[in-house]
């Protein structure tokens, strides 16, 4: 290796981060994605200190003592709360970069769902900022998991991108580096979480927790029959007799409870297809929908919208980071991250 490059290579630690509602992940310019884990911050409220961050914060949900919270600082792909999505990044910008000996601080490209505003763009900004980045771009989601899905998106040619992520899903129709048309709603994977325990709430008078909930949807979930039916055990609380008690679920049960969701994700869909020009409408009949994102992995789900818009429909090779490999790729383009990115 050269020197100037081993030079620039000490230099420089270039950061590309979908920081989402469910998960944040973080690629390191070179290295490829070397964080993945949940959006969870365990904190001490006495003494403001924070004990966990991530996989090590998840494990603990539902399970901390009165002094202790675990806070989800994203929701709906948006922050809620800025002083510990600052600690939480600021833990992940640190440990992506602990040891390697760089000597300025990160530029950021950030993935942002693309129905937030221009007070929460700001909000994202300054966290990144103040957790020691010295440039930050934007990017939205569909934009970024354009580029990871290597669509040909500098061509006059429509390219529809659905990102159904932990806290919204993002609808996008993209050409010319750029994006002509945009749908978002804050309705996606966390909704179907909690339609679950609210069905198992209503129907049998069980409560479960969200770690629960999301296992049940991952398992047996559907938006569309299976092929073979499928059955689970649950453990949760009788809200009746306020003992532990375990019931066995199908996947039927679970796909009525998610049916709300489900269709609200497709009528999204539809809407956006209705408003897609003409020119670019024929494309994507050619094309198809691209879906990516954690919650395009609900079993059968591209069969249903297949269904319900008579159009092709492809899931990315890995969904759950897709995004922040488009956010990656571009820290090699600047001239096209420049080009898509939002102030």
């Amino acid at each position: 290796m050269s020197v100037v490059r081993w030079f620039k290579n000490r230099l420089f630690c270039d950061l590309a981060i979908d920081l989402g509602t469910a998960n944040t992940l973080v690629y390191l310019k070179g290295k490829g994605i070397i964080i993945q884990e949940p959006s969870i911050v365990v904190v001490n409220k006495q003494t403001g200190k924070v004990e966990a961050v991530g996989g090590r914060a998840k494990d603990m949900l539902g399970k901390t003592p009165t002094n202790v919270l675990a806070i989800k600082p994203m929701q709906d792909g948006v922050i809620a709360d800025f002083e510990i999505a600052e600690k939480m990044l600021d833990f992940f910008i640190k440990k992506a970069t602990n040891n390697k000996g760089f000597l300025l601080r990160p530029r950021i490209v950030i993935g942002i769902p693309t129905g937030i505003t221009q007070v929460e763009r700001r909000a994202v900004k300054d966290v990144a900022m103040r957790a020691k980045a010295t440039e930050v771009y934007l990017v939205e989601q569909p934009m970024a998991a354009a580029v990871g899905a290597e669509l040909p998106i500098s061509e006059p040619t429509g390219n529809m991108v659905v990102d159904i992520g932990g806290g919204t899903t993002d609808i996008a129709v993209i050409s010319l580096d750029g994006v002509v048309f945009n749908h978002s709603i804050r309705v996606a994977g966390n909704e179907m979480d909690e339609a679950i325990i609210q069905y198992l709430k209503k129907k049998y008078n069980l409560l479960i927790g969200e770690r629960s909930a999301e296992i049940l949807k991952m398992q047996i979930g559907s938006a569309y029959p299976l092929d073979e039916p499928m059955t689970m055990e649950v453990k949760g609380r009788d809200l009746r007799e306020g003992i532990p008690k375990t019931i066995v679920i199908d996947d039927q049960e679970i796909r009525e409870a998610l049916e709300e969701v489900v269709a609200s994700i497709v009528s999204a869909i539809r809407i956006a297809l209705e408003k897609t020009p003409p020119e670019l409408s024929a494309d994507i009949i050619d094309r198809g929908i691209i879906l990516t994102g954690g919650g395009s992995l609900l079993k059968n789900l591209d069969k249903r919208i297949r269904e319900e818009t008579q159009l092709p429909v492809f899931i990315t090779e890995d969904p759950l980071t897709t995004v922040v490999l488009g956010a990656g790729k571009m820290l090699d383009d600047m001239e096209l991250l420049k080009k898509v990115s939002i102030p």
